[in-house]
Order: structure tokens, then C-alpha cells, then sequence
């Protein structure tokens, strides 16, 4: 089945699949992407066309606006950018980018704050790539743009795994004079840390510290999961003491920095005391501290208290993504407690979110298997029946969950249908797919799309790497394993504690058999 891509009107989807093959493709055009029906973008610089506006009956013009002229009125290039500006505060990405491609048609070209305020919108959408193409061509024509808005191209794609491209931006930065602030040296180690690069994040943090930056609570919280990502918990718990030497109180952050770091290495008891003194300290938890606790408790097949965690979560006012669900019901589908499932859901629901809470009676029925939702096109159907938005992370989720199940060609539709939706794929969703044909025991399938992450431009992390040793190490191929591992390295990724422990499996196996 071959189904039209966001990257490029005249390419076939990168979710293409036809049996066990995978087409790869390149990054859109700045052409395809100003034309892209999807996001019902009509013009571009170098293809205007006047009289597209008016054969569209869903384009948005400026008439549209509270303020617009009447008709016959000649409308103002004030009038133009003020408009852009509203419809880009409003949220009406769709609306803004119309009215730029009417301006163009016109031959008139936003001023520097419309442009800036375009950059910002798309990006905060997640839709970095057109964000990228008005970037350019503000450079082009002599604007010198803030940091801000390098910020968000630079959040944008490293959120995708697009490093070649956030590279650039950086070299644009160099280029153009513009020095790097708190938010963007912030911005880079999220990444680093996220992605396993170990190296990259020192040599930040160590950029920072000659600038003279300030290591804030969240730069601390990121030193603190590197050291729990690389096995050396004890040293992330001895940060703690070095914050409070320092003055520094204990923020959200770092308190969920740690609980993580203590549940990540079975220190649950610890884990729990450390949230216990976060409550006394009249620090409220979060949805991510709870997530925390609730996932670690599972894996350790502490269901009992996790199942405790995730209702004072709740009577907290705190609604569970589906994420730390999919971890509840998915460790109790394994020991087969559906009764116990569906109390878990009833309960929910009866707390209200009624909406919100369909995508959850989705998710049930996926890991039941009980047939309503075991075709993803009818189970996206259903959700926009009941009103539900479905974001890029509840599209993985969905994903994630016919994974968990091993129904490979059910991941690889709801990765279809994202896309159809205007939605960029990034790491992780493809991640996911990795871990999909994994399960099935389809390692090619799962070294293509390792192949395709790396011929599109995104840059693999460390849940990659893992994810497709273990592909192998499922499938018996243990001789890739080491491979892998190899290519991580080359790559900038330090490989954590668990690609350490699969190298370790594969290795001794390769010993006995020879």
C-alpha cells in the first residue's frame, strides 16, 4: 500500500510498506512543502499563483479577520502582517499561512516580526520543517532573527532526531553573530542526555561553565539522569548533596531526577522515601513523578503498589496519560487480571474525562484483544468520533500498543495515518516500529527502518540501538549484536546499562558456540 507523505507530494510515504520492504526517502523541498495540501499551504516565493486562492474554497484569506476590509477595500501590507500576527497568537497556524501565500501572490513578503511569529507557530505545532523553509528565507532577505527563534528550530528538530539540521541552525548562529543563551545550551543537553550522547553533554555543560552560566535546577537534573543512564547512581544521588552545599533548594526537577535514578536501579524503598520528604518539603508531585514510581514499581511486579500510586495520583486531581496506563494494563494483562483491568478503567472513568477517557477503552481492548480495536484505521475512527484531537504522542501510544502485541501491520498503519494527518515522523514513533517487527520476529524489517532513520537525515539514539540488538537477539542472530553496539559508538551514542548487558548475552553465546 503506498500512501501520500508529508515529506513530498510526488514521493510515496516513508510508512510505505509492500510485504517485508521499506521505502526510503528524501527530505521535502521547500517548494512541496509551501504547496503541501495537507497543511493547506498554497503559494511559495518561487511559484506564486494569484488566481489559486480563489479556485479553494478552504483557504483561509484575510477576510477572515475581525479587522479586515470590506469589500472592495484595498488591504493595507500593515494590514497583511497585523493579520499574520493575530492569526499566529490566536493558534490559526492554517489561517496565518493562507494569508502568506495571498501576500505572495500579490508580490508583498512579510516584515521581520510576521516572519518571526510564523517561525514560532509552526514550530510550537511541531511542524519545524515548513518552520525551517520561512527561516531561510528570512535570512535571505537581509532579517537578522532572535534567539528565540533559533531556539525553536533548534527544539524542533532535535525533538525529530534531525541533529544534521539543528547542526546548521547552530552554524547559522556562528555565522550570523548570534550568541548562544541559557535556553539554548538547555536545549542542547535535553537532547544529549535523551539521546545517549555522553561526550556532547559534558563538553556543554563544560561550555556553560567557562561562559559562566548558571547550572540550573534543570541543567542538575540532567547530570543527574547522565549518571543514572550511565550506572552510576551513587554519583547522582551525591549531587543532591552538592545542591544543598550550595543553596540550592530541591526543586520538582531534581526531586524527580532522583526518585527516577533510585527506581531505575530497584531502589524502590529509597525511591519512595525520597518522595515522601519531596511531599513534606511542599513540593507537589507531578504527573512525571508519578509516572516515575508507577513504571518502576511495575517492572519490579509491584503491581499492588503501583496500582496505589496511580489512584493518589488521581484523587490528586493528576489524570494519567496513557502512557503510564499502557504500563499498568499491559504488566497486568501478562499475568492475565482483565477483571482487574476493567475495574481500573471503570474507576477512572467514573472520575470523569469522559472524552479523554475513550482513548484509554482503546487501549483496553488492544491489550485484550477482545476484536473492537484490533484494526488501528477503525480504532482512529472511533476516537475522532467522540471528539477526540489524537496528538503525535497519542498516535505513539496507539502504536506502541499494537506493538506490544506484535501486530506489526496495524503499528505501521497508525504511523500511516499520522502521516496522513499532517504530523512529521520522528525517533521515537519510529522506534516504536523497530520494536514492532522485533517482536514478530522481522529483523530485516527492523534493520530497514534502522536504515531508513539514517538515510532521512534523523539521527538514531540510544533506544535505536538497543531496541534493534534486541530485534536480533530475539531472532538468534547474535553475531550482528556486536555490530550494532559498534555502530552505536561510532555514532556519539554511549550505550547504557541495558545495550551493555545485551552485548554481554550476545558475546557469551558466540564463546559456547565456538
Amino acid at each position: 500500500m503506498v500512501t501520500q507523505s508529508i515529506w513530498c507530494p510526488t514521493s510515496p510515504s516513508l510508512s510505505s510498506s509492500s510485504g517485508s520492504f521499506f521505502t526510503s526517502l528524501s527530505l521535502l523541498c521547500p517548494t512541496c512543502l509551501k504547496h503541501s495540501h495537507k497543511h493547506k499551504l498554497h503559494a511559495s516565493l518561487t511559484h506564486s499563483n494569484p488566481n489559486f486562492l480563489a479556485s479553494n474554497d478552504q483557504t483561509h484569506s484575510i477576510s477572515d479577520h475581525p479587522n479586515g476590509p470590506s469589500i472592495g477595500e484595498e488591504i493595507s501590507f500593515e494590514l497583511y502582517n497585523s493579520s499574520l500576527q493575530d492569526f499566529c497568537r490566536a493558534g490559526h497556524v492554517d489561517k496565518a499561512m493562507a494569508l502568506l501565500a495571498q501576500m505572495e501572490a500579490i508580490g508583498l513578503r512579510p516584515n521581520s516580526v510576521s516572519y518571526s511569529y510564523l517561525i514560532d507557530a509552526l514550530g510550537s505545532i511541531g511542524r519545524t520543517l515548513e518552520a525551517d523553509v520561512l527561516f531561510q528565507e528570512m535570512i535571505f532577505l537581509g532579517f537578522r532573527p532572535r534567539i528565540k527563534l533559533y531556539n525553536v528550530l533548534l527544539r524542533g528538530f532535535l525533538k525529530k532526531g534531525l541533529l544534521g539540521l539543528a547542526v546548521r541552525v547552530l552554524g547559522v548562529m556562528g555565522d550570523l553573530g548570534a550568541e548562544r543563551n541559557q535556553e539554548t545550551y538547555e536545549i542542547l543537553l535535553d537532547y544529549y542526555v535523551s539521546a545517549g550522547r555522553l561526550e556532547d553533554t559534558w563538553s556543554m555543560i563544560n561550555e556553560m561553565r567557562r561562559k559562566r552560566f548558571r547550572l540550573s535546577s534543570f541543567v542538575y537534573s540532567k547530570v543527574i539522569g547522565l549518571y543514572r543512564d550511565n550506572g552510576m547512581w551513587k554519583k547522582a544521588v551525591d549531587i543532591v548533596e552538592e545542591i544543598r552545599e550550595m543553596g540550592m533548594a530541591l526543586d520538582k526537577q531534581i526531586y524527580n531526577s532522583i526518585i527516577d535514578t533510585f527506581g531505575k536501579y530497584g531502589e524502590l524503598d529509597e525511591a519512595l522515601e525520597v518522595f515522601g520528604r519531596m511531599k513534606e518539603e511542599g513540593v507537589r508531585p507531578d504527573i512525571s513523578t508519578f509516572n516515575s514510581l508507577i513504571r518502576w514499581h511495575c517492572k519490579s511486579g509491584l503491581l499492588k503498589k503501583a496500582l496505589e500510586l496511580f489512584t493518589e495520583m488521581q484523587e490528586q486531581g493528576l489524570y494519567p496519560d496513557p502512557k503510564i496506563f499502557v504500563t499498568i494494563i499491559s504488566r497486568l494483562g501478562e499475568q492475565g487480571k482483565w477483571d482487574m483491568i476493567r475495574r481500573t478503567f471503570e474507576n477512572m472513568r467514573s472520575r470523569g474525562h469522559k472524552k479523554s477517557g475513550t482513548i484509554y477503552a482503546a487501549l483496553v481492548d488492544i491489550y485484550g484483544q477482545y476484536g473492537k480495536f484490533q484494526d488501528a484505521e477503525e480504532c482512529i475512527s472511533a476516537l475522532k468520533a467522540e471528539g477526540l484531537v489524537i496528538s503525535a504522542s497519542m498516535f505513539c501510544v496507539l502504536a506502541n500498543a499494537y506493538a506490544q502485541q506484535g501486530l506489526c501491520d496495524q503499528t505501521v498503519k497508525v504511523l500511516q495515518l499520522m502521516e496522513a494527518e499532517g504530523i512529521e515522523p520522528n525517533v521515537i514513533m519510529l522506534n516504536v516500529l523497530i520494536n514492532a517487527f522485533g517482536i514478530a520476529g522481522r529483523h530485516l524489517e527492523a534493520l530497514s527502518i534502522y536504515h531508513h532513520i539514517k538515510e532521512s537525515g534523523l539521527s538514531p539514539d540510544v533506544v535505536t540501538y538497543t531496541t534493534l540488538m534486541k530485534a536480533f537477539i530475539r531472532a538468534r542472530k547474535y553475531d550482528r549484536v556486536p555490530e550494532i553496539y559498534m555502530d552505536m559508538e561510532q555514532a556519539g551514542c554511549t550505550p547504557d546499562r541495558k545495550a551493555r548487558q545485551m552485548l554481554e548475552v550476545a558475546s557469551l553465546v558466540l564463546q559456547q558456540r565456538n
